[in-house]
């Protein structure tokens, strides 16, 4: 009797070679994730091109496609998503620009690593719904890790190469004295990427606190994340700064306010003051930093980026825009990128490449916007970060760093998943994640029951 009890408890539990293949996908994307965050993983490839990032990868795609009795197989559906043909444009002029110009092929090769690990996040949300709770736990933990070293770098004044005084202004360290404060880096090299790696990351990180039922444990997510927003002030970044109050105010306004903005008329009102808020804080800081003459190197870039732009229509290459724009500016300086992300992809894969990126941005934040309208919880932090992120890309270019663009790729693709496949209300085929939230935002990511 005993037997065949346990024989019964134990007949609707996957086997271990199913949890096992069920495990390998998630762990590629915590892989890739924890990866963003502390670059624990060395640069250079394990043999010929394949990283240990490229093989986390690649395992995890097997284990979603291979065929296990007892575990249905990611089809070719759940990798589909509506940003599949910009992207589609955005690979093939990266390889045109690439061949036709003879340039190295690393960063093509990093540009389809980052793809992939945007679809292997799509198919891993479509397949297992469930895995919204490790998404956030990962986010909070790759946000923890980031903010406790860069408060460490201030409490212990580590230098760190960066320092600011006055009003916002780039100093040198060395020759400062005691007005100087430290910009905290993190565990990158530059405090900017840190305020890009927080602004795209923290709204995500709200998702550990639906994870949790106990109110002491939903607490302490709480205070990670206050932790990571301090963390984003001892950065000292201007654009940091804007696109962090962006992302906050869109998490304000899906929470409090929309839903009690009834009619368009109002919420259009509400748009139009919370851009006109933002662009008062954008100029504010703008008329203050002029002292640290920061906007003048970006004009010097983005004019000598222009005239890049208008001699090489299919783009100088991936990678090059550094190089290409240091010998256009005049005096000298040298620059590693076009301090925008839309600039720098004009001049490396040219109006096609900037068609491109544009049409996955306008895509990801317009689905992102009405999931966050349907009051979905992943769609609502999506927007935030996104928001946040892409504004900030106005005056600088973060995902210029391999471990800032997978991240924003696998951001894209927690986005896109919550969305329908087609553009067409009564033919999708994608499966809905979750039902329809009504309510506020408060109990776990919802899926949108309404095709845009």
């Amino acid at each position: 009797m005993a037997s065949e009890h346990s024989a019964a408890a134990g007949a609707g539990q996957p086997s271990a070679l199913v949890r096992f293949v069920q495990f390998v996908p998630l762990g590629a994307v915590a892989v890739v994730l924890l990866d963003s965050a502390t670059d624990f993983f060395p640069d250079d490839p394990l043999a010929g091109i394949l990283t240990p990032t490229r093989l986390a990868l690649l395992l995890g795609f097997i284990a979603l496609v291979v065929p296990v009795r007892g575990r249905p197989r990611a089809r070719l559906r759940d990798f589909r998503t509506r940003l599949d043909l910009p992207i589609g444009l955005l690979v093939a002029v990266s390889a045109a620009t690439t061949y036709r110009g003879g340039h190295p092929t690393a960063p093509l090769r990093a540009l389809l690593t980052v793809i992939a690990c945007h679809y292997l996040v799509v198919a891993v949300r479509r397949t297992r719904p469930e895995s919204w709770g490790a998404i956030g736990l990962l986010a909070l933990t790759g946000v923890a890790a980031a903010a406790t070293s860069a408060f460490s770098q201030v409490t212990n004044e580590t230098p760190t190469g960066f320092c600011r005084t006055g009003l916002l202004t780039d100093v040198a360290c060395d020759a400062a004295g005691d007005g100087a404060l430290i910009r905290a880096t993190g565990t990158f090299s530059n405090p900017n990427l840190l305020a890009a790696f927080l602004v795209l990351l923290l709204p995500f990180a709200l998702l550990a606190t639906v994870c949790v039922d106990e109110r002491t444990a939903r607490t302490a997510v709480v205070v990670l994340v206050v932790i990571g927003y301090g963390a984003l002030l001892t950065t000292f970044s201007r654009a940091g700064y804007v696109a962090g109050a962006a992302g906050l105010l869109v998490l304000g306004g899906a929470y409090w306010p929309a839903p009690r903005i009834a009619d368009r008329a109002r919420r259009r009102l509400f748009a139009v003051l919370g851009t006109l808020a933002l662009l008062g804080a954008a100029g504010a800081i703008w008329a203050v930093s002029r002292a640290g003459n920061s906007l003048g190197v970006r004009g010097q870039a983005w004019e000598a980026a222009l005239r890049l732009a208008s001699d090489n229509p299919l783009g100088v290459g991936l990678g090059r825009s550094g190089a290409a724009i240091s010998a256009a500016a005049p005096g000298g300086r040298t620059f590693v990128h076009a301090h925008t992300l839309w600039l720098n992809w004009l001049v490396e894969a040219g109006p096609l490449g900037l068609l491109a990126i544009t049409g996955v941005a306008v895509i990801a934040v317009s689905c992102a916007a009405r999931a966050a309208g349907a009051k979905s919880v992943i769609g609502t932090v999506g927007l935030a970060a996104l928001t946040g992120f892409f504004l900030m890309s106005m005056m600088d270019h973060p995902a210029n760093l391999d471990r800032i663009d997978a991240l924003l790729w696998c951001a894209l693709a927690v986005v896109m998943a919550e969305t329908p496949a087609t553009w067409r209300n009564r033919t999708d085929t994608t499966p809905p994640l979750a039902p329809a939230q009504t309510r506020r935002p408060r109990h776990g990511p919802q899926r949108v029951g309404a095709t845009g």
